[in-house]
């Protein structure tokens, strides 16, 4: 086993579901923002593009206040899970593989976010 692989690993399967959902979906997100800049048709992944990147930014910012355990932690997930859905709603209107992936990822993250605490 490569004992520098271990830690790391362990240290993901150690966060949250929360945290864990969050690093997928920025993941998911910045492919898809990615791709669809390199489309045909560019100009009508605009929102599609927006709405990833807003939400690759929420899932940073709540992976960081949860990691240090911040009072503000329930509130940015809320915030997330919003940004989530409506990333999920804009990416489940096209057809590419890049943004069903990411609408996935953003459904499960709105789901981990507004479990958060509950």
């Amino acid at each position: 086993m490569n004992s520098s692989q271990e830690p790391n690993q362990s240290l993901f399967n150690q966060a949250s579901t929360s945290v864990q959902a969050c690093i997928e979906c920025m993941f998911a997100c910045k492919h898809c923002a990615s791709a669809c800049l390199q489309e045909e048709h560019v100009h009508m992944m605009r929102e599609c593009i927006k709405h990833c990147l807003t939400c690759v930014e929420t899932c940073q910012l709540c992976t960081s206040l949860e990691l240090r355990h911040s009072e503000l932690a329930e509130q940015a997930m809320q915030l997330c899970a919003s940004a989530c859905q409506l990333c999920a709603a804009e990416c489940s209107k096209h057809e590419h593989e890049h943004c069903q992936i990411c609408a996935k990822a953003c459904l499960a993250c709105a789901k981990a976010c507004l479990a958060y605490r509950a």
